[in-house]
């Protein structure tokens, strides 16, 4: 949490780029609400509060400005020097680009930390790794430290991942309420979201639609969280794992959704990605957020003496994909103001979003 990374999540975007009003979400107070959720689950499972707390403050911390489309345009932009990647770009920050202290770089996190962190959506390599590609710097450094990329995590990172899940999906439906890009009818495929509009719509007649919706998002998350405990202890008792090690050796999860809250959480972000996150206004911005990523890089990239000074003596002297690295790790901290105040000073081109 002293973090600089962490304290840059203020100003990063979770849905809304640069958002007008105070109440939307970040990628600070999703990580906060992650870390809460997280740590619910794990205290009524018996599972380690401080590793699962840590493991939902630190995943989003490579997330570069202007979130998904950010992510998307610095990959593109990257692919012919290695491209990029959120959780990759976590881990590079947490062993080496985060530079607090005096004898070493990166913040000297336990192996369990970083281990949780790069492979909280399952294994990076091998049978079970659904096809997923593994960034080059996460193999460079198991080169060193073994995270055993072939397995899946242990159970904190376990829970941190559906933690994550449960977050986005219901600040998203508050967030998208708030924004009039959702209504009750938009959520005609999702009977759970239905029913609990209706019910709490004649309990409460008179209350204010803001709380209605309030009292929905709360009731969701109540009930997710319930199916996650009641799922994975199912799970657990079925597995009988020993430890920590006997969990990384299962070939599936032990921590998930029963198969009904599943469908659930995949039907409801259909109704997201096609009423918010495909949303006309939400992609005019992401088209001008891409612009401004795009144009920073390569500006950066063809003048790197252009970087502050710890950004540009990085850069000195080395090849041309080095150079690309630094420059994406530069733009990748940026915030989203900051970005666009760059962008401004560089162009004087006002992308305002």
């Amino acid at each position: 949490m002293h973090a600089t990374a962490f304290r840059r999540l203020k100003h990063k975007t979770q849905v809304f780029i640069a958002p007008h009003g105070d109440h939307y979400r970040t990628r600070l107070t999703h990580s906060l609400e992650v870390a809460q959720i997280g740590r619910t689950i794990a205290r009524c499972l018996g599972l380690d509060e401080d590793l699962t707390e840590t493991l939902a403050l630190a995943h989003d911390l490579g997330h570069p400005p202007f979130g998904h489309a950010g992510e998307s345009a610095l990959d593109e932009v990257m692919a012919p020097y290695g491209g990029f990647d959120h959780n990759e770009q976590t881990l590079r920050i947490l062993v080496s680009l985060e530079q607090r202290y005096a004898a070493f770089d990166g913040l000297n996190l336990t192996w369990e930390t970083l281990e949780g962190v790069v492979k909280h959506n399952g294994p990076l390599i091998g049978p079970l790794a659904n096809g997923r590609n593994t960034p080059a710097s996460i193999l460079d450094y198991c080169s060193d430290q073994d995270l055993e990329l072939g397995t899946f995590p242990g159970p904190e990172a376990q829970v941190a991942a559906i933690a994550d899940d449960i977050a986005y999906d219901n600040h998203d439906i508050d967030d998208g309420l708030r924004a009039g890009m959702l209504g009750i009818d938009a959520f005609e495929s999702v009977p759970r979201v239905k029913t609990a509009f209706v019910e709490l719509a004649a309990d409460y007649p008179n209350a204010e639609p803001s709380r209605i919706a309030s009292e929905v998002v709360r009731r969701l998350i109540g009930e997710m969280v319930e199916d996650v405990l009641i799922e994975s202890r199912r799970r657990l008792d079925r597995t009988t794992p020993a430890n920590a090690a006997a969990v990384r050796a299962l070939e599936e999860p032990v921590i998930g959704f029963s198969d009904a809250m599943g469908e659930t959480d995949r039907a409801l972000k259909e109704v997201l990605f096609r009423h918010m996150y495909r949303h006309p206004t939400v992609m005019a911005e992401v088209e001008k957020a891409q612009r401004v990523i795009r144009d920073l890089f390569a500006h950066f990239l063809a003048h790197p003496e252009a970087m502050p000074s710890e950004w540009r003596n990085q850069a000195r002297d080395g090849t041309e994909a080095r150079t690309a690295r630094v420059v994406g790790d530069y733009v990748a901290g940026m915030s989203d103001n900051y970005a666009l105040d760059c962008h401004d000073d560089l162009f004087k081109v006002d992308a305002r979003i």
